[in-house]
C-alpha cells in the first residue's frame, strides 16, 4: 500500500494544486507542508481531516490503510 506522502503527492498533483496552495488551505508554511510530502513530519489529526475532506477520500485512504479511497 502507498504511504500518505505519496498518497498526498498524488491527489494534490491530480487535482493541479501547488503545495502553496494546500499549505494555506491548512493555514501552515509552504515548507511545513512540503515536509509532509517528504514523510518528513505527520500532520495533525485535524490537519488529516481536513486534506481527507478536500480531497474527498477517507482518512483510511489518505493515510495508506486502505485502497478504497471511497468515504463511507
Amino acid at each position: 500500500m502507498a504511504t500518505f506522502s505519496d498518497r498526498l503527492k498524488e491527489l494534490r498533483t491530480a487535482k493541479g494544486e501547488t503545495q502553496k496552495q494546500i499549505a494555506e488551505l491548512l493555514g501552515i508554511a509552504e515548507r511545513n507542508y512540503r515536509r509532509y510530502e517528504a514523510g518528513d513530519v505527520d500532520p495533525t489529526a485535524s490537519n488529516t481531516m481536513l486534506l481527507a475532506d478536500y480531497f474527498d477520500v477517507s482518512t483510511d485512504y489518505l493515510l495508506g490503510r486502505s485502497d478504497n479511497p471511497r468515504r463511507k
